[in-house]
Protein backbone atom coordinates (compact mmCIF):
# COMPACT_ATOMS: atom_id res chain seq x y z
CA UNK A 1 0.00 0.00 0.00
CA UNK A 2 2.82 2.05 1.00
CA UNK A 3 4.10 1.55 -2.49
CA UNK A 4 0.83 2.83 -4.38
CA UNK A 5 0.77 5.75 -2.20
CA UNK A 6 4.35 6.83 -3.56
CA UNK A 7 3.59 6.01 -6.73
CA UNK A 8 0.24 7.13 -7.26
CA UNK A 9 -0.41 9.76 -5.00
CA UNK A 10 -3.56 7.88 -2.97
CA UNK A 11 -3.90 8.11 0.36
CA UNK A 12 -4.14 5.03 2.90
CA UNK A 13 -7.11 4.35 5.30
CA UNK A 14 -6.60 0.90 7.03
CA UNK A 15 -8.43 -0.46 9.83
CA UNK A 16 -6.36 -1.25 13.39
CA UNK A 17 -8.31 -4.28 14.73
CA UNK A 18 -6.94 -4.12 18.20
CA UNK A 19 -4.42 -1.83 20.62
CA UNK A 20 -1.48 -4.21 19.85
CA UNK A 21 -2.04 -3.25 15.45
CA UNK A 22 -2.46 0.29 16.16
CA UNK A 23 1.19 1.40 16.22
CA UNK A 24 2.15 -0.47 12.59
CA UNK A 25 -1.24 0.78 11.20
CA UNK A 26 -0.33 4.24 12.09
CA UNK A 27 3.14 3.75 10.84
CA UNK A 28 1.81 3.10 7.27
CA UNK A 29 -1.44 4.72 6.80
CA UNK A 30 -2.60 8.12 6.62
CA UNK A 31 -5.95 7.70 8.52
CA UNK A 32 -6.59 5.26 11.14
CA UNK A 33 -10.11 2.97 10.31
CA UNK A 34 -11.97 1.86 13.63
CA UNK A 35 -14.43 -0.74 12.78
CA UNK A 36 -17.79 -1.25 13.43
CA UNK A 37 -17.46 -3.69 16.27
CA UNK A 38 -14.45 -1.84 17.97
CA UNK A 39 -16.82 1.09 18.45
CA UNK A 40 -17.00 1.14 21.93
CA UNK A 41 -13.54 -0.44 22.42
CA UNK A 42 -12.61 2.88 24.95
CA UNK A 43 -8.98 1.21 25.20
CA UNK A 44 -8.23 1.34 21.56
CA UNK A 45 -10.30 4.85 20.83
CA UNK A 46 -8.28 6.36 23.76
CA UNK A 47 -5.13 4.94 22.12
CA UNK A 48 -5.86 6.08 18.81
CA UNK A 49 -6.57 9.72 20.35
CA UNK A 50 -2.97 9.97 21.16
CA UNK A 51 -1.62 8.66 17.85
CA UNK A 52 -2.69 12.83 16.31
CA UNK A 53 -3.06 10.89 12.97
CA UNK A 54 -7.02 11.10 11.54
CA UNK A 55 -9.18 8.91 12.57
CA UNK A 56 -12.10 7.20 10.32
CA UNK A 57 -14.80 5.69 12.96
CA UNK A 58 -17.23 3.27 11.96
CA UNK A 59 -20.66 3.35 13.26
CA UNK A 60 -21.66 -0.01 15.06
CA UNK A 61 -24.05 -2.23 14.10
CA UNK A 62 -26.18 -1.41 16.95
CA UNK A 63 -24.93 2.09 17.90
CA UNK A 64 -27.85 4.86 18.55
CA UNK A 65 -26.76 8.54 17.03
CA UNK A 66 -25.63 9.28 20.90
CA UNK A 67 -23.48 6.17 21.05
CA UNK A 68 -21.68 6.57 18.09
CA UNK A 69 -20.63 10.70 18.97
CA UNK A 70 -19.86 9.37 22.59
CA UNK A 71 -17.45 7.19 21.01
CA UNK A 72 -15.75 10.08 18.81
CA UNK A 73 -15.50 11.96 22.36
CA UNK A 74 -13.27 9.03 23.43
CA UNK A 75 -11.14 10.16 20.82
CA UNK A 76 -11.16 13.89 20.75
CA UNK A 77 -11.20 13.88 24.63
CA UNK A 78 -7.11 12.49 23.89
CA UNK A 79 -6.55 15.92 21.93
CA UNK A 80 -7.03 14.60 18.74
CA UNK A 81 -9.78 16.10 16.48
CA UNK A 82 -9.39 14.68 13.81
CA UNK A 83 -12.31 12.60 13.16
CA UNK A 84 -13.88 11.26 10.01
CA UNK A 85 -17.51 9.23 10.93
CA UNK A 86 -19.11 6.90 8.57
CA UNK A 87 -22.22 4.95 8.53
CA UNK A 88 -22.33 1.67 7.43
CA UNK A 89 -25.11 0.08 8.06
CA UNK A 90 -26.61 -1.30 11.17
CA UNK A 91 -28.41 -4.76 11.91
CA UNK A 92 -32.20 -4.65 11.38
CA UNK A 93 -35.15 -7.44 10.83
CA UNK A 94 -34.32 -6.99 7.04
CA UNK A 95 -33.25 -9.92 4.99
CA UNK A 96 -33.07 -8.42 1.51
CA UNK A 97 -29.68 -6.94 2.66
CA UNK A 98 -26.64 -7.69 4.34
CA UNK A 99 -27.42 -4.12 6.87
CA UNK A 100 -29.69 -1.28 6.63
CA UNK A 101 -28.13 1.58 5.72
CA UNK A 102 -29.58 4.52 7.91
CA UNK A 103 -29.56 7.76 5.80
CA UNK A 104 -31.23 10.02 8.49
CA UNK A 105 -27.96 9.98 10.85
CA UNK A 106 -26.39 12.05 7.94
CA UNK A 107 -28.58 15.00 8.95
CA UNK A 108 -28.93 14.18 12.54
CA UNK A 109 -25.09 14.52 12.90
CA UNK A 110 -24.91 17.69 10.66
CA UNK A 111 -27.13 19.29 13.35
CA UNK A 112 -25.32 17.81 16.06
CA UNK A 113 -21.52 17.90 15.52
CA UNK A 114 -19.13 19.69 13.12
CA UNK A 115 -17.42 16.20 12.35
CA UNK A 116 -17.48 15.15 8.96
CA UNK A 117 -19.64 12.19 7.87
CA UNK A 118 -18.98 9.52 4.91
CA UNK A 119 -21.57 6.89 3.95
CA UNK A 120 -20.62 3.25 3.43
CA UNK A 121 -22.87 1.51 0.75
CA UNK A 122 -20.74 -1.59 0.04
CA UNK A 123 -21.02 -2.43 3.61
CA UNK A 124 -24.30 -0.98 4.03
CA UNK A 125 -26.13 -3.40 1.61
CA UNK A 126 -24.17 -6.05 0.92
CA UNK A 127 -24.91 -6.10 -2.53
CA UNK A 128 -23.22 -5.04 -5.47
CA UNK A 129 -26.21 -4.16 -7.58
CA UNK A 130 -27.50 -1.84 -4.40
CA UNK A 131 -24.04 0.04 -4.03
CA UNK A 132 -24.47 2.41 -6.63
CA UNK A 133 -27.95 3.58 -5.74
CA UNK A 134 -27.72 4.14 -2.13
CA UNK A 135 -24.43 5.83 -2.96
CA UNK A 136 -26.52 8.50 -4.94
CA UNK A 137 -28.91 8.71 -2.10
CA UNK A 138 -26.43 9.05 -0.35
CA UNK A 139 -24.71 12.28 -1.76
CA UNK A 140 -28.71 13.42 -1.88
CA UNK A 141 -28.49 13.36 2.32
CA UNK A 142 -25.58 15.65 1.95
CA UNK A 143 -23.14 13.37 3.49
CA UNK A 144 -19.47 14.33 2.91
CA UNK A 145 -17.91 11.27 0.83
CA UNK A 146 -18.20 8.01 0.30
CA UNK A 147 -16.61 4.68 0.98
CA UNK A 148 -16.78 2.11 -1.55
CA UNK A 149 -15.14 -1.41 -2.35
CA UNK A 150 -13.77 -1.81 -6.18
CA UNK A 151 -12.63 -5.08 -7.29
CA UNK A 152 -11.53 -6.16 -11.18
CA UNK A 153 -12.36 -9.70 -10.12
CA UNK A 154 -14.67 -9.75 -6.90
CA UNK A 155 -15.31 -13.16 -7.20
CA UNK A 156 -11.45 -14.45 -6.40
CA UNK A 157 -11.55 -11.24 -3.92
CA UNK A 158 -9.99 -12.46 -0.09
CA UNK A 159 -13.42 -10.63 1.23
CA UNK A 160 -16.65 -9.11 0.76
CA UNK A 161 -16.63 -9.65 -3.06
CA UNK A 162 -19.94 -9.65 -3.46
CA UNK A 163 -20.31 -5.95 -2.35
CA UNK A 164 -17.38 -5.19 -4.58
CA UNK A 165 -17.94 -2.74 -7.62
CA UNK A 166 -15.77 -3.02 -11.28
CA UNK A 167 -13.52 -0.37 -12.02
CA UNK A 168 -16.08 -0.03 -14.66
CA UNK A 169 -19.31 0.85 -12.56
CA UNK A 170 -17.15 2.80 -10.21
CA UNK A 171 -16.60 5.52 -12.91
CA UNK A 172 -19.83 5.56 -13.65
CA UNK A 173 -20.76 5.96 -10.02
CA UNK A 174 -18.59 9.17 -9.59
CA UNK A 175 -19.96 10.65 -12.98
CA UNK A 176 -23.30 10.28 -11.76
CA UNK A 177 -22.22 11.46 -8.34
CA UNK A 178 -20.75 14.55 -9.92
CA UNK A 179 -24.65 15.90 -11.30
CA UNK A 180 -25.69 15.39 -7.63
CA UNK A 181 -23.69 16.87 -5.64
CA UNK A 182 -24.13 20.68 -7.17
CA UNK A 183 -27.58 20.20 -6.80
CA UNK A 184 -27.17 19.78 -3.22
CA UNK A 185 -25.22 22.69 -2.79
CA UNK A 186 -22.74 23.99 -0.40
CA UNK A 187 -25.50 23.96 2.48
CA UNK A 188 -25.56 20.42 2.33
CA UNK A 189 -22.05 20.07 2.47
CA UNK A 190 -21.96 17.61 -0.54
CA UNK A 191 -20.62 20.38 -2.74
CA UNK A 192 -17.05 18.58 -2.93
CA UNK A 193 -17.43 14.99 -2.83
CA UNK A 194 -15.15 12.85 -2.54
CA UNK A 195 -15.26 9.19 -3.59
CA UNK A 196 -12.62 7.02 -1.04
CA UNK A 197 -11.92 3.76 -2.02
CA UNK A 198 -11.40 0.45 -0.52
CA UNK A 199 -9.88 -1.88 -3.09
CA UNK A 200 -8.05 -5.32 -3.70
CA UNK A 201 -6.84 -4.89 -6.92
CA UNK A 202 -3.37 -5.55 -8.62
CA UNK A 203 -1.01 -2.90 -9.33
CA UNK A 204 -1.92 -2.07 -12.66
CA UNK A 205 -5.63 -1.34 -11.91
CA UNK A 206 -4.63 1.37 -9.43
CA UNK A 207 -3.33 3.93 -11.91
CA UNK A 208 -7.08 4.23 -13.38
CA UNK A 209 -8.40 4.35 -9.58
CA UNK A 210 -5.67 7.18 -8.76
CA UNK A 211 -7.20 8.93 -12.09
CA UNK A 212 -10.60 8.61 -10.75
CA UNK A 213 -9.85 9.68 -7.87
CA UNK A 214 -8.60 13.17 -8.88
CA UNK A 215 -10.97 13.97 -11.61
CA UNK A 216 -13.22 13.64 -9.57
CA UNK A 217 -11.95 15.26 -6.62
Amino acid sequence: MAEIRERYGLRIITEAIDNESLALVAEWADVIQIGARNMQNFSLLKKAGKLRKPVLLKRGLSATLEEFLMSAEYIMSEGNYQVILCERGVRTFADHTRNTLDLSIVPAVQRLSHLPILVDPSHGTGKRDSVLPMARAAVATGCDGILVEVHNHPEKALSDGPQSIYPDQFARMMDELGQIAPVVGPSGRAGAIRGAIKCWVPHPSAGFLAEEWERSA
